[in-house]
């Protein structure tokens, strides 16, 4: 979503001061009405614009003037079904939140028929799906229907995913068990495999997850309180044993805890959480979260690329595969909503991070001989794991190139790690490009162009297979995809990032 300028007063603070002002936003006086398709339908101008999101109806004209993608977005889902729009959009937006002021009611519909999980519990056979309840559609177009089995010791108990895929590895699942709440998230091509349950007997906070590769096998092993015999593992909770596309799954929020945090340049913080010790989730290279803070009685949502701790650490030790830490580098901005406030949380406060999001898929890295990465300001986030990833372990790799687009020298951010690890890995070039040095600067200078890419976007051989990344504010990566596309490389050698 390109951002529009919005007027004076108009910010996302003003929106939450107007929904806190007692104002009628809803021109309903208070009252939630159920809302026909017909009814829906007639409220389709500027002044008069309600829009359904997963069947809950909102009078969106108040916030017209307020919405950073501008009134022609909105005006797209005027008078219909907004949901599938918004989720290609802005599907982290906390609309619940944003909106509660606009909710006119609930879509009138014929209630759904809801499965019955404690009558499919009795048919399943300690977790396994007879083949007869896979639909056909499912079988057609999505993965093998993954199933799961449980087994105990005196002290153990260890639940047992079978997702029949060999790409399965301990990114591709997520743990949380909360109270006797348990879910386990299970990533599958685009797919999402949910088990939920309310576990019958208490468990420890830790527990072990371990994967068998070759035949797609998760094991998650879970340390009674007590020592006695369970008779079920538990009770199903909602949407448990299903596979859903992960374009129509919400986001799932845990709370971390805020460890540490230092300056890396004059306005960017590396920020360390702690991942709850209830929780197993690992972000895969080149995927997001959204980090979720309370402002002023709103939640508000924004999405990162986590990081590693220090470019250099990943070549002293080995990433522990229960690590539980997640780095961020946030640039602060003094006049937004979100970063000041992320910047006055203390040590011990919490943050909630949500379950990862993201296109990025690793086989792109596969007999890779040219990886070029084009960056601009926080856009450098996302390569950080990438260059991490691309040095350690693709033996193909014969050069890595990063060109690193910048207003001022003190803006770069960690220049001497880029530095020193050009300096140990001479696979690795960097170039600085700034678009306001000094008079000192003898480096590169400018904006992203023809000229400065035709130079560094070298191949090592004519026919070596090549990866080129880009991540930055949105004018410097739409520009730069198409100079990247009129240098004649193909969709598939080029992957762009969202900053």
């Amino acid at each position: 979503m390109a951002k529009v300028p919005l007027k004076q007063g108009r910010s996302l603070m003003d929106w939450i001061r107007l929904t806190k002002s007692g104002k009628d936003l809803t021109g309903l006086k208070g009252r939630l009405i159920e809302v026909t398709e017909e009814e829906l339908k007639k409220h389709n101008k500027k002044d008069d614009c309600w829009i359904c999101i997963r069947g809950f109806v909102y009078n969106v004209s108040p916030y017209m003037e307020y919405h950073p993608g501008g009134e022609d977005e909105l005006m797209r889902a005027a008078g219909s079904d907004g949901t599938e729009l918004f989720d290609q959009v802005h599907r982290w937006v906390n609309y619940e939140s944003m909106l509660k002021e606009c909710l006119v009611g609930r879509m009138a519909i014929k209630p759904a028929v809801l499965k019955d999980y404690r009558e499919e519990e009795k048919k399943v056979l300690n977790g396994m799906l007879p083949k007869s309840q896979v639909t056909d559609t499912l079988a057609k177009e999505g993965p093998s229907y993954p199933s799961y089995d449980w087994f105990q010791t005196g002290s153990l108990v260890t639940v047992a995913i079978y997702t029949k895929q060999k790409d399965i590895n301990l990114d591709s699942i997520i743990v949380d068990h909360q109270n006797d709440s348990f879910r386990a998230e299970t990533i599958i091509k685009d797919y999402l495999y949910l088990i939920h349950i309310g576990l019958s007997h208490e468990v420890q906070e830790d527990f072990s997850v371990r994967v068998v590769e070759s035949v797609g096998k998760i094991e998650i092993v879970l340390k009674k309180k007590e020592n006695t015999s369970w008779d079920f593992l538990g009770h199903p909770l909602k949407n448990h044993n299903s596979l859903i596309p992960r374009k129509d799954t919400g986001l799932y929020y845990r709370k971390c805890q805020l460890i540490s945090k230092e300056d890396v340049t004059h306005d960017t913080r590396l920020f360390c959480l702690t991942l709850p010790p209830s929780t197993h989730l690992q972000v895969p290279i080149g995927q997001h979260v959204y980090l979720k803070l309370p402002i002023t009685g709103t939640e508000i949502v924004k999405p990162y690329t986590p990081v590693s701790g220090s470019l250099l650490s990943e070549f002293k030790e080995p990433v522990l595969p229960n690590n539980k830490y997640i780095y961020f580098l946030v640039k602060i901005y003094p006049t937004g909503l979100f970063t000041p406030e992320l910047d006055r949380l203390q040590i011990g406060d919490l943050v909630s991070v949500s379950s990862p999001e993201g296109n990025f898929k690793i086989s792109k890295f596969q007999e890779l001989e040219d990886l070029f990465l084009l960056a601009a300001g926080t856009g450098f986030t996302p390569m950080v794991k990438i260059l991490n990833y691309a040095l350690t372990d693709i033996p193909s790799l014969r050069k890595v190139k990063l060109m690193f687009f910048n207003k001022t020298e003190d803006d770069i951010i960690w220049r001497s790690q880029l530095e020193k690890l050009a300096f140990k890995d001479k696979r690795l070039d960097v170039e600085f490009v700034l678009s306001a040095p000094t008079s000192e600067w003898n480096g590169k200078q400018g904006h992203i162009s023809p000229a400065l890419l035709s130079e560094f976007l070298k191949r090592n051989l004519d026919k070596s297979k090549v990866l080129v990344c880009i991540c930055g504010p949105v004018p410097f990566t739409e520009q730069g995809v198409r100079l990247l596309h009129d240098l004649n490389f193909s969709k598939n050698e080029i992957h762009s990032f969202t900053a």
